[in-house]
């Protein structure tokens, strides 16, 4: 049996950078959520888009939030997780919207209008892994898009 391990924040921001798909955690009136969804990263945050009445719009502003992402590989037994905690908020500024866009592709894998770009700056980036070699290079051949 593999013992986990700690990530460093270096380790654990290139894994984060590494990924096509996280989830973001809240919690709503109803209880807690969690919506998968594609993101980047840029500086020290991360970057997603969403719908302007989504669940996320609704109970995401002026509210902590946790931000996963993971990968594992079966014939290793190795995994690694990444989970980044912050306040997110959306980007109003028409040019740094578009700048977003540009600089980060931004584009969302779900149909239907996800216009509302959102950015969530991490206070707090922590990790653990299980296995040998989750670098940024070994994981970088698993992204796409």
């Amino acid at each position: 049996m593999t013992v986990p391990m700690p990530l460093s924040s270096s380790e654990c921001r290139d894994l984060l950078e590494s990924g096509v798909v996280g989830r973001v955690a809240m919690a709503t009136p109803v209880g807690p959520r969690i919506v998968p969804l594609n993101y980047r990263v840029r500086g020290n945050s991360i970057v997603f888009r969403t719908a302007p009445y989504s669940e996320l719009s609704t109970y995401g502003w002026d509210t902590d939030l946790a931000f996963e992402v993971d990968d594992y590989d079966r014939e290793s037994h190795s995994a690694w997780s990444v989970v980044a905690l912050g306040r997110a908020h959306a980007l109003d500024d028409p040019d740094e919207v578009q700048r977003t866009r540009l600089e980060h592709e931004l584009w969302p894998w779900a149909s239907g209008s996800r216009n509302v770009f959102v950015e969530l700056p991490w206070r707090e980036l922590t990790g653990v892994r299980l296995g040998d070699d989750w670098t940024k290079s070994a994981t970088a051949r698993r992204r796409s898009g």
